[in-house]
Parts: structure tokens; sequence; C-alpha cells
């Protein structure tokens, strides 16, 4: 009897510490699911934080690139851009034996002389530019005795570039008016210049004959561009004139960096200063130097003008010839 009730003890201590096993493992195995429910709701917490945009920094401003312009051909012309004058030989009063002063006029409708007018090099065009920019000073062209400038081309008054432009470009009539709106006279306003109205330029030069080397040649000293004065868009009747004169030597330095323009051939490195030294133009005598001051206009009409300029040429050349006569 003792022996079963020890046996029935025995099974129940054996239940019930099964049963506490059973129990604790149960608890444990429930454990993580808890950890995870609340990193969950920790997370659905702090979403709505973690989900704000953050600020970003601003790229930095790339410059842009510099403009490279493409050569306009196949190589770059430099020859006539950095070309120097060739001076003149020294010349000395003593050596002077013969001295001519001659005027001539070159008129750019005549077919050697087109070049001059082109649009892609124009003479006024490179001498306006020049005057505008301080490089070149106009000289006005009216008589001035006072000053020993009886005919207006001895360099004696200079002129603004403004002024300059004004003795180009056509003059207009403004008229006056009082606070009332009664007329009380007019104004001469300058218009707007227009290059391909300059179809003539007035050459000043000097034929000389140097015994020293033994050369007979001609020395430009001026050159005056040619308008005709209108008035309200009116010609009025007159001959051409002078606008103003510029002193040659020192526009050289700038005509010797402008090339002329060909239609023959784009790659002749002529520059205008090559074009004045070398005469390579037409051009015909209006007044050489005489006792009276006499034009040829003066003395002579129609053909007769055009007779006599080809007279002073020949007398000119005939010179020369003759020295050298045995």
């Amino acid at each position: 009897m003792k022996k079963k009730l020890l046996l029935v003890v025995l099974c129940l201590l054996s239940v019930s510490v099964f049963a506490q096993k059973a129990k604790k493992k149960v608890t444990t195995a429930k454990k993580p699911a808890k950890q995870t429910s609340a990193i969950a709701k920790a997370d659905s917490v702090k979403q709505p934080v973690a989900t704000v945009a953050k600020p970003t920094a601003a790229k930095p401003v790339v410059p842009a690139k510099p403009f490279d312009r493409p050569v306009d051909g196949y190589y770059k012309k430099t020859d006539v851009l950095n070309a120097r004058i060739t001076q003149y030989a020294n010349l000395r009063e003593a050596d002077v034996v013969m001295s001519k002063r001659i005027w001539r006029e070159i008129d750019i409708r005549e077919k050697m002389n087109t070049y001059m007018g082109s649009p892609k090099a124009r003479l006024i065009d490179i001498l306006m530019k020049a005057i505008a920019d301080g490089e070149l000073t106009a000289y006005d062209a009216t008589a001035n005795p006072d000053k020993d400038d009886p005919n207006g081309d001895s360099f004696s008054t200079p002129l603004t570039p403004e002024q300059a432009l004004g003795k180009m470009a056509d003059s207009t009539s403004v008229d006056k008016f009082d606070k009332n709106g009664d007329k009380i006279g007019s104004t001469m306003v300058a218009g707007t210049l227009v290059a391909d109205s300059i179809v003539k330029f007035r050459i000043k030069e000097d034929w000389i004959f140097d015994k020293q080397r033994s050369v007979y040649e001609p020395r430009i000293i001026g050159i005056a561009p040619m308008i005709k004065q209108k008035v309200s868009g009116v010609n009025l009747n007159v001959d051409y004139q002078p606008a103003f004169w510029i002193y040659f030597p020192a526009a050289r330095p700038i005509l010797v960096t402008k090339e002329v323009f060909s239609g023959k051939n784009d790659a002749t490195g002529l520059s205008y200063d090559d074009v004045f030294l070398k005469r390579l133009f037409t051009s015909y005598i209006v007044k050489e130097s005489n006792a009276k001051d006499e034009r040829i206009k003066d003395y002579a009409d129609g053909i007769d003008r055009l007779y006599e300029s080809e007279r002073i040429k020949k007398e000119l050349r005939d010179w020369e010839l003759n020295l050298w006569q045995y």
C-alpha cells in the first residue's frame, strides 16, 4: 500500500515539473513577438520624421565657355595687319634741284579706282573711323589767310571728330520758334553720312628731284574727300569741294594695315599705303603751282580741261627724260 502511494506522488511531481517546463517554453516563444510589435510601433511613430526632405546644397555655377570664333578661311591673314610703313629717304633742302606742287583728283567711279569704293574696304570708311577714334586729325578746308592758308589746304585749323562728320553729312535747315510759336530763324543741322555718296578724293603732292640720290619722285602731302554741298536734300549748283584735309604722312600707319580688295585675286597683300606709294590709281590734274594761283578750270572749259591736265602730266615726265639726255 505504501508503495502505491509513493508511486502516485512521484507521478504527480513529474507531471508538475513537465507542466512548468512547457509553460516556460511558451513564454520564451511569445517574447520575440512582443519585441517585434514594439519595434513596429516605434517605427510607425518615427516614420513621419524620417520622411522629411533634407535641404540640398546649391550646385556650383559653371562659367560659360568663352566664345572661340573660328577662322574665316584656311589661314589667318596677318601680313597686312602687322605691316609697318616704309620710311621715305631723308631729304635736305640743299639737295632739291626741282620741285613742283600738283593737285589731282581721284574718281572712284573709274574702273581702275573702283576698289576704293568697295564695301569690304571702303577708303572713306577707313578715314572716318580713324578720325572718330582720335587716330587722325581732320583739318578745315576753309581758306584762312590770317594763318597763311589762302586755299584751306595747309592744315592750319584742326577739327573735332564731330565737326569733321558735320562737314561730310548733308545739312538740313531746321526752323527756330519762340514761346509764342512765331518763327525767329533757322539753323543748319548735320544729317547722316552716306558713304556711297563720296566718289572723289583730292590729293596734294610734291614732285621732287633729289640730286643726292638722283631720284625724281612724287610725295603725297594731303588727301581730302570731296563733297557736293546740299541743303535739305537739294544739290546746290556747285562743283565738288574738299570736306576737310588729312595730313597724309600721319595717315600712313593706318592705311598700311588696311588691305585693298581686288576682284581678281583675294591674296594680293596690297594695302592702301602700297596703292598710293606705287601709284596704283588713275587721276587727273586740277591745278599746278603757278604765279596767279589759278586752277585749270579758271582758264579752260569742257574738254580743254582734260587736255590741259594731260599737258601738265607730260611736262612732268619730260623733265626727267630731258635731264638724262646726252
